[in-house]
């Protein structure tokens, strides 16, 4: 598995950060996000360092469409009954604050539009 030493996400799918693991399994890692924005706020990265969805090609559709649907299961967990919102920033402009690719589960309370 790919790994960048300086990355904050690698060092948590290492356990060398310690997190709240709320779902693992061979490819992802879901645990609460440390400035939540909505009552359930769940970050789903891939254990392997990719550092954005920019960063992807058709290669990585497997993966993609898995961390997708672990979005959905962790949602289901988390009993977001009522709806969530899964969202993916890239790059700078789009709000990505880590560079490695990750997935937010935002749900507990209504979802407003545009959302910024």
């Amino acid at each position: 598995m790919a790994t960048n030493s300086d990355c904050l996400f690698c060092k948590i799918a290492s356990g060398a950060i310690p997190v709240t693991r709320l779902f693992e399994d061979e490819q992802l890692l879901a645990f609460p996000d440390i400035n939540p924005q909505a009552p359930v706020h769940v970050l789903i990265i891939p254990k392997q360092h990719v550092g954005s969805l920019a960063h992807t090609t058709a290669n990585e559709a497997g993966l993609l469409g898995h961390l997708l649907a672990s979005g959905a299961e962790v949602a289901q967990q988390q009993g977001l009954v009522k709806g969530y919102r899964l969202v993916i920033n890239t790059g700078h402009d789009g709000g990505q604050t880590v560079d490695h690719l990750h997935l937010h589960l935002l749900g507990g309370r209504h979802m407003t539009w545009p959302p910024g």
